[in-house]
């Protein structure tokens, strides 16, 4: 879709993205846990294959929670080949004197680097997080490889995110030549996304079966 050019175009699409979102969630919820493990450690095997004998110094993750599809295999992976793991790490958002009733639930994209899994701790929003020092939103142009969590995708790289915004804002402090990873089941590869103007794109899509370069 278009950058919205009306305010009911604007509407519309978040409108689209709240449905969308509701059935993917859903669906999720609904797969058995071990349909969720087969389908993890099948994903795992593609991601690993792509990564290969590649020599990638640090990379940037997101600590998943079931449902998603799960990353914490990935993180243990990287960090036993001696790789610097950036984690997310969740700010608190700025006061918005000028919309005091809007729902601010992030702050500024920060990150911290992984140290494994005894240096962890449930941070803002019931989020894990590493105990390790925070580190600016910039922090992330260092990574040659960013996997990031979506609900859903399509061939052009187009992303369906849990709303909010933070990784369209954290991708802005990405390298040029970083590639940018999302883990999807097969299901969430779909024709069409609604998307809106500040909408990041991926360049890759990882699903237990498939990787696809997106155009």
């Amino acid at each position: 879709m278009i950058w919205p050019r009306s305010a009911a175009d604007a509407e519309a699409i978040r409108d689209a993205k709240r449905v969308l979102r509701r059935a993917v969630l859903q669906r999720r919820r609904v797969r058995p846990a071990e349909q969720r493990d087969a389908d993890d450690r099948a994903r795992f095997e593609q991601l690993r294959r792509f990564v290969g004998e590649s020599t990638v110094e640090t990379v940037a993750c997101y600590f998943s929670t079931p449902p998603e599809p799960g990353s914490l295999q990935s993180i243990a992976w990287l960090a036993s080949r001696d790789v610097r793991v950036l984690l997310p790490v969740i700010t608190e958002p700025p006061a918005r004197q000028d919309q005091p009733d809007q729902d601010q639930l992030f702050g500024e994209p920060a990150w911290a680097a992984y140290a494994g899994p005894d240096a962890l701790h449930t941070g803002r929003l019931a989020i894990v997080e590493p105990s390790t020092d925070k580190l600016p939103a910039d922090a992330l142009a260092d990574a040659k490889l960013i996997i990031v969590p979506g609900l859903a995708g399509n061939v052009a790289g187009q992303r369906l995110g849990r709303g909010g915004g933070w990784y369209d804002r954290a991708l802005r402090h990405a390298a040029r030549s970083a590639v940018v990873v999302m883990l999807l089941n097969d299901d969430e590869v779909m024709e069409a996304i609604p998307t809106s103007g500040w909408d990041r794109r991926v360049d890759v899509l990882i699903t237990p079966t498939r990787v696809i370069n997106c155009s």
